[in-house]
């Protein structure tokens, strides 16, 4: 793993024990404690994530932020304009084709728009990004924390006693012995919780602070609650050829941007309109064997889809996964056959998310 790059705490998620694995380019920690006792954590008190390896990039006006918030519009099927100071919105940069770039959090700070973007398509976003907005686009360089879990604000309220007063996708800035932290209120799991970029020099003081009343988790939890929650991963359920309606992330599509001025707006204005041929959909398999990624799904003999995403969760106490199916096999209820090791086993199309989130609205 010598040709990976290490995260700003890296020294102490070896202090803590953590397992260490590559990914997307990063040696990452994929458990503590173990999955199940830190998904089950992050789901009953609170946990800590350290998602450094995650991109953040501020957009900065030449001029001023109404033509920025037009021309990053441009980019994505999703308003910008409208979106006040002090908030924060989940964003689809697509492409000519209608498929999705990246999925990505971005923020009104007031002066500068603040992008959140995953760490495989860092590079190819910023790529992107500066092909449309020019110097406009500043990667910065901090760490980044996610504090997940009903126990959350709790934890963090002794050192920003401000956060007890934001609401899910708020967005505030505090001074801090550790620098000044840029928080959301937001985060991956389907739980209330928060996302925190930390000066580099300062993130083992804020991680050490934060886990007096928290524990350290991994990768291997964070992918359990994100699919529990019905979260979508890039690189597995959404990539480039992938469009926002086929994914399940209408939702995303605010009725202002229904009309058009976007990459791909073809294909996805006509999947808007009820011409889908696949959707992605929830997944029970029945028993206790997880279908995992790459399981082919039938009905009867006939392919109609794949699992995108599998395991075991922890918080249902049964296998669940998501995938895409044909139209015609998507709906509610609908009884499917998946392939694993060779026998056809029976799961249920079933709706998401599998585990109710907890957002502080």
């Amino acid at each position: 793993m010598t040709d990976l790059r290490r995260l700003p705490l890296h020294d102490l998620h070896i202090e803590m024990g953590a397992r260490m694995v590559p990914f997307a380019g990063w040696e990452m920690p994929v458990q503590f404690a173990g999955v199940m006792p830190e998904h089950l954590a992050v789901r009953e008190k609170a946990g800590l994530f350290d998602v450094s390896h995650m991109g953040q990039v501020i957009l900065r006006p030449r001029r001023d932020m109404a033509q920025l918030a037009a021309d990053l519009a441009a980019l994505m099927p999703v308003e910008v304009a409208a979106l006040p100071e002090g908030r924060q919105r989940y964003g689809l940069l697509t492409n000519e084709d209608g498929g999705i770039i990246d999925d990505l959090m971005f923020a009104n700070r007031g002066d500068h728009f603040l992008l959140v973007v995953n760490a495989g398509r860092a590079d190819v976003d910023i790529a992107h990004l500066r092909a449309h907005l020019g110097d406009q686009v500043q990667p910065v360089n901090r760490a980044l924390l996610a504090l997940q879990g009903p126990l959350a604000e709790d934890a963090l309220a002794p050192l920003v006693p401000a956060v007890r007063a934001m609401r899910f996708m708020d967005v505030i800035t505090a001074d801090t012995l550790f620098g000044p932290l840029w928080i959301s209120r937001s985060g991956y799991t389907g739980e209330d919780g928060f996302e925190i970029s930390v000066p580099t020099p300062g993130a083992e003081g804020l991680a050490r602070a934060l886990l007096r009343n928290s524990q350290p988790i991994g990768l291997g939890a964070r992918d359990s609650l994100r699919l529990e929650a019905g979260l979508c991963l890039y690189g597995h359920d959404i990539d480039e050829t992938t469009s926002p309606v086929e994914a399940g992330l209408t939702w995303a599509i605010q009725k202002s941007r229904r009309t058009g001025g976007f990459p791909g707006e073809g294909r996805i204005l006509a999947e808007l309109a009820g011409r889908s041929e696949r959707r992605r959909v929830g997944l029970r398999p029945e028993g206790r064997a997880p279908m995992r990624e790459g399981t082919k799904l039938f009905a009867g003999d006939r392919p109609v889809g794949i699992v995108t995403s599998g395991g075991f969760g922890p918080s249902v106490g049964a296998p669940v996964a998501m995938g895409y199916v044909e139209a015609d096999a998507a709906a509610i209820g609908t009884q499917l056959l998946g392939e694993v090791r060779g026998k056809l086993l029976p799961v249920t199309v079933s709706a998401l998310p599998f585990h109710q989130t907890t957002y502080k609205r």
